[in-house]
């Protein structure tokens, strides 16, 4: 019998704790074993709370399908893309999706990664308070269109992203929700469903200019609607999802891993100070103010070629930050399969239709995997490889994140950016709130930035 933590009310079950607190529900778990019983409402799931037992859920991906409670919702504007879709699906999709992530296409991607840092690091003004969740979110799109999906427009970006985010949040809302409930037309319904058919109508509108002029740009979109395995190519709607899935999946984790970074660095000026010194030295972002302002007005002006030859190379301290700040923080904080049979976890039978959750931010807050976890310490990643480890934050087995160097890659380009150019300290009296929603996101990060050089100029955004 899987264990049932206490606390459980009739109809209920666990899902007051869990919707007043959910971060904290999680972590309670694991002392009641390695699989715990819980219900959400008219949900019940099992909740891994052992690595062995998860690495094995996502090692099995065939036995524990992509599905449950949150992929479902997802599936609603995502589509069939790569993260959402079957296993009898991924293996196809992931062969047209992977070449665009290639190391050799990464590193051309580099130096549009490094052009939209500098964009965003020469657009403040000396002493300005900027909220960094939205500045990150927009940075990290602009770079998304420019590296993947350069057809779609940059009109409009804004109300794309904002788009996205409210699907995101609107997904999690749904989750727990009979979809007859999702139907009603309530404000909140009304606002996703309009989204949601932005988003559609821009997508649609991209694959079909795509399809007319074919011609290979070097991005996602000109390697899906180009590909051709025996025969059998991606349709419209598939190459579709597939823009939906990575554009909400690339530009919200990125944002998100990066805000992160910047608020722990913010905690801790010790840190803060070894990052800019190594930053100094591999002389990356903007190595001089005035380059910052050329191409912000050249950006401005839409002239898009400026830029010098980028790398991540000598940034090893850089990259533990963002590791963990993703180990902190971990973007899918909450993520489900389903059984698509009879099986067995440990010691207990699965029956088919079974659906099992699984909390990378619940394995890395345990002690036992990661000493003093509540700590920032960038150095436990020192001489230690991600995927050996009990770190899961992008995921691991067959589904492992296929977007995950070109995270890490535009991660700390962005954050080595802003260090170089910036000191950023929170503006008092602004709480830092964790919102666990599809992802978890932070809310507003307001921060004051204030020039290294002390001169005071005014950037893009004076």
């Amino acid at each position: 019998m899987i264990p049932r933590p206490p606390g459980g009310l009739p109809l209920l079950g666990h899902l007051v704790p869990f919707l007043r607190d959910p971060l904290a529900f999680l972590r309670s778990l694991p002392r009641h074993g390695g699989l715990v019983q819980i219900r959400l409402g008219p949900v019940s799931a099992v909740v891994v709370c052992d690595l062995e037992l998860t690495r094995h859920v996502l090692r099995e991906d065939r036995v524990f399908d992509k599905g449950g409670f949150l992929f479902d919702r997802v599936r609603d504007f995502a589509g069939n893309g790569l993260v959402t879709c079957p296993h009898a699906d991924h293996r196809r999709q992931r062969r047209y999706v992977q070449p665009a992530f290639r190391a050799d296409r990464i590193a051309r991607y580099t130096e549009v990664m490094a052009r939209e840092a500098r964009w965003l690091a020469g657009s403040w003004c000396d002493g300005q308070e900027v909220d960094l969740t939205a500045e990150l979110s927009l940075a990290a799109g602009r770079s998304l269109v420019s590296t993947l999906f350069t057809r779609l427009p940059f009109t409009g970006l804004q109300e794309t992203v904002d788009d996205f985010v409210l699907l995101i949040g609107g997904s999690y809302r749904r989750m727990l929700l009979p979809h007859r409930l999702n139907r009603i037309p309530l404000p909140a319904n009304r606002r996703y469903d309009a989204a949601r058919t932005r988003l559609a109508r821009l997508v649609d509108a991209v694959v079909t200019a795509y399809r007319a002029d074919p011609e290979d740009r070097g991005d996602l979109v000109s390697t899906l609607v180009a590909a051709d395995a025996n025969g059998q190519r991606l349709s419209n709607a598939e190459v579709a999802d597939q823009v939906m899935t990575i554009f909400a999946a690339g530009f919200d984790t990125i944002a998100n891993s990066t805000v992160w970074a910047l608020h722990l660095l913010a905690q801790h000026p010790d840190i803060a100070d070894r990052v800019r010194a190594e930053v100094d030295a591999a002389d990356v972002g903007a190595t001089q103010a005035d380059a910052a302002e050329a191409e912000v007005n050249a950006a401005t002006a839409g002239d898009t070629s400026a830029g010098t030859a980028a790398s991540v190379d000598g940034l090893e301290l850089t990259a533990r930050v963002v590791r963990e700040a993703v180990r902190l923080y971990s973007p899918g904080w909450l993520l489900t399969r389903v059984t698509s049979t009879d099986t067995e976890l440990g010691a207990h039978r699965l029956r088919e239709g079974t659906t099992v959750v699984y909390s990378p931010y619940l394995l890395h807050r345990q002690p036992a995997l990661f000493p003093d976890p509540d700590r920032f310490d960038p150095e436990r990643w020192v001489g230690v490889h991600p995927q050996r480890g009990p770190f899961i934050g992008f995921g691991a087995g067959p589904r492992r994140c296929v977007g995950e160097q070109f995270g890490m890659t535009e991660s700390v380009l962005l954050l080595a950016t802003i260090m170089r150019t910036w000191r950023l300290e929170h503006v008092p009296g602004r709480t830092v709130r964790e919102l666990p929603l599809a992802t978890l996101r932070p809310g507003p990060v307001w921060m004051r930035a204030t020039r290294r050089d002390g001169l005071v100029r005014t950037g893009a955004a004076g």
